[in-house]
């Protein structure tokens, strides 16, 4: 009996950088060994009180569908949370989506062909090549690099990507994996593209809230190209509610939100628990994330400062989100990241790192760089910088 086959496209999908080494973490911990986790953006900061009391004291005798769109009362909620922060919208203008992800995923497959191309800025988010692979996309990188902070590449080299099946470019501000904080000018710099060539911008903004040196630009600030932007936002790392699955596609784009609710539809609702907890969440006291800010800031400078005083390391300065990536004197990232979690302890502990590798759309380039969560308190963040600096200075294959 033959034996059966996998799609290309099952073929073609990528494994998470992100996750990949969990088997190596999980075996080190079956040897007594404690791994300080800083591979993955799951916040230790508490989810707020108020919004898991929203829904255990949730009342209904279904769980029944939501309107496809989501609930109408979360969306008029999301227009009280984005007037706030300078965005004027209208509750139909906003589709809620299962996470951050399927809002990707459905500005992807409702803007692009099979076959179209969409422009990103290298190191991008890794889970962009799976929903470009998903929806048949082709992801052309250009590429950003540490020795500048990963400021957004020059408009030339955009214009060099740009052929006749560009549809589209994405962006992440505050980024995902660098944590670069791109500027008014630099939002504007994109205005002046997608006009020209008539493209998409798409715009995750998961990090909105965390901004350190500096404040956000939404591209829904942008004049002139109203129905070129989508944005795309969660509640996962805002609240602390990654597991609450739910998120959001905004646009001004009439015809885009028609064709986004025919794919909504088909899957029915998003999650609807989640939505109690989101509306919740926007009713949180004014200042709440002035903590929130304050303790990842903190978090921050204490990381970049353990990270360049260590030999041979460069860390540039985030200024947002929760991501730092740092350039190691050493030969594989991959390698090395998969030795610290096999070979390497130092007073029984390790620390996990994802390998840039993952984040670049060129091959060959991240090899001598990490992405750091700092997402554990500073006690912690100390302890795995005690084990990074131990290791780089017995690591076999150092450069």
């Amino acid at each position: 009996m033959s034996k059966l086959s996998i799609s290309n496209r099952g073929q073609e999908m990528p494994a998470s950088p992100i996750r990949k080494l969990v088997p190596y973490a999980e075996a080190a911990k079956k040897k007594g060994v404690k791994v300080y986790h800083l591979n993955i953006g799951q916040p230790d900061i508490e989810t707020p009180k108020q919004v898991l009391d929203a829904v255990r004291h949730s009342d209904f005798k279904v769980l029944e569908y939501s309107h496809s769109a989501g609930n109408e009362s979360y969306r008029k909620k999301l227009v009280q949370y984005y007037k706030s922060v300078g965005i004027e919208l209208d509750y139909n203008q906003i589709i809620v989506t299962t996470g951050g992800s399927e809002a990707i995923l459905f500005g992807f497959m409702a803007c692009l062909d099979p076959g179209d191309e969409v422009i990103i800025p290298e190191p991008f988010y890794a889970n962009y090549n799976g929903f470009a692979v998903e929806a048949g996309v082709k992801v052309v990188p250009i590429t950003s690099n540490i020795e500048s902070g990963f400021a957004l590449p020059p408009i030339s080299a955009f214009e060099k990507a740009i052929t006749p099946k560009t549809k589209a470019i994405v962006i992440c501000n505050p980024n995902n994996p660098t944590g670069y904080l791109y500027s008014k000018e630099e939002m504007e710099t994109l205005r002046t593209i997608v006009q020209k060539h008539n493209l998409y911008l798409f715009s995750d903004e998961a990090y909105r809230e965390f901004c350190y040196d500096g404040t956000q630009f939404s591209a829904l600030k942008l004049d002139g190209v109203e129905d070129n932007v989508v944005m795309m936002d969660t509640i996962s790392k805002r609240y602390s509610a990654c597991g609450g699955r739910i998120g959001a596609l905004v646009t001004r784009n009439k015809t885009l939100l028609d064709t986004v609710m025919k794919f909504a539809q088909a899957r029915l609702s998003p999650p609807s628990f989640a939505q109690i907890a989101g509306e919740a969440a926007v009713d949180l006291p004014a200042d709440y994330f002035d903590v929130t800010k304050k303790e990842y800031q903190s978090r921050r400078d204490l990381l970049v400062k353990r990270l360049n005083a260590m030999p041979g390391v460069f860390c540039p300065n985030p200024g947002g989100a929760f991501y730092a990536m740092a350039k190691l004197p050493i030969d594989d990232s991959d390698t090395f990241c998969q030795w610290l979690l096999e070979n390497f302890e130092y007073n029984k502990q390790t620390v996990m790192l994802a390998p840039a590798t993952g984040f670049y759309g060129t091959e060959g380039l991240g090899k001598q760089e990490v992405r750091l969560a700092y997402v554990l308190n500073t006690d912690e963040i100390n302890a795995a910088m005690d084990c990074l600096e131990k290791a780089l200075e017995v690591y076999p294959n150092k450069k």
